[in-house]
């Protein structure tokens, strides 16, 4: 393999029943800074059908060029024609590094591409860098159980790909009206050369908690000890009307069903207020959550890590301080007219 043929930052742009997933458009905000950096285009890659009008917010949000491919074949997730697709792609315009979302889709599309075109991948990066010099994607995870930050090279291979869990970078800023290249490029198959059919798709229903989208979220970690303590940490939400979050510890212990959990295994999130209790600190747990707009963190731990990320921290009890907080929540909360204000 000549490395040098390879250039440009490209990411996969994912878009379901026409309409773009925001992960997309976070990774554009660092495939921008890597492309600055190596000095290339940075590079959406669409696929679908009738999607051509998802390619102007592309370019909004800092894509150079956007690689389309619309066709009938490609109107629903199948990793058989996506894998060729994007294959296909790779192939013939050489990217340097390709970015995915670590969603359901995107993770089992970089998996294939990475079989298809025989090279590396890092699964659910939360840090993105490139050493310049060497021209050397940097991805980093937790690894060892949540213990280190391990980062990972892919030094023999072209392109450098990683998937990259949702929320944990900040979307760009959109720039009205800026605008780039389209290249539209095809795929020949049919849909009767298909092994898999999409015969029907079934929506859940089921209720679960959308901790991704909440604005205070109170979580609760192994120190809250049982389904007691969860059940204070929940009174302190449901006065705050705020999302009740676990660590994995909690979730593994039964406590909680796993929608709850924030972190590594469980969801990242950026609320405007998050509330640790009881919650060491681990980067499994940290990688989640570290990007809330204002942390507090209670323990008794003093040298708990939690305190490394926190804005503001109690070094106390939390079967004590939570109820506390809770009543004087309560009383702030409620004006003399009696009325509930909201925070």
């Amino acid at each position: 393999m000549n490395k040098e043929e390879y250039r440009g930052v490209w990411v996969f742009i994912e878009q379901r029943e026409g309409n773009l997933v925001d992960v997309g458009l976070e990774l554009l905000g660092a495939g921008r800074d890597l492309a600055d950096k190596l000095e290339v285009e940075l590079c959406g890659v669409l696929l679908g059908s009738n999607i051509d009008q998802l390619t102007q917010p592309l370019f909004e949000y800092g894509a150079d060029k956007v690689y389309v491919i619309d066709n009938p074949v490609l109107e629903q997730y199948r990793t058989e024609t996506y894998m060729k697709a994007v294959g296909d792609l790779v192939r013939k315009y050489k990217p340097e590094i390709f970015l995915y979302g670590a969603t359901a889709n995107g993770k089992d599309l970089a998996s294939a591409v990475a079989t298809e075109v025989m090279t590396g991948l890092t699964a659910d990066t939360t840090l993105l860098d490139v050493n310049v010099e060497k021209r050397l994607f940097e991805a980093s995870r937790p690894a060892f159980g949540g213990n280190i930050m391990a980062t990972i090279l892919c030094k023999k291979h072209r392109p450098q790909m990683a998937t990259v869990r949702p929320k944990v970078i900040k979307k760009p800023d959109r720039q009205e009206g800026r605008t780039g290249e389209v290249v539209q490029e095809s795929i020949d198959l049919q849909e009767d050369d298909l092994r898999t059919k999409v015969i029907e798709i079934v929506k859940d229903t089921q209720k679960k908690v959308n901790l991704e989208e909440a604005d205070i979220i109170v979580s609760a970690g192994k120190g809250i000890k049982d389904e007691k303590g969860f059940k204070m940490v929940e009174d302190l939400a449901n006065v705050l009307n705020a999302t009740v979050g676990a660590s994995r510890d909690v979730v593994e212990a039964g406590i909680c069903s796993h929608d709850h959990q924030v972190g590594q295994t469980g969801a990242t999130v950026t609320p405007k207020i998050y509330f640790a209790i009881g919650i060491s600190g681990a980067v499994q747990h940290t990688v989640g959550m570290a990007n809330s707009e204002l942390i507090f963190a209670i323990n008794t731990d003093p040298n708990a890590a939690i305190f490394d990320v926190a804005h503001y921290g109690i070094v106390a009890d939390a079967f004590e301080i939570v109820p506390l907080l809770t009543r004087e929540f309560q009383k702030a909360l409620h004006s003399t007219e009696g009325g509930v204000a909201h925070v």
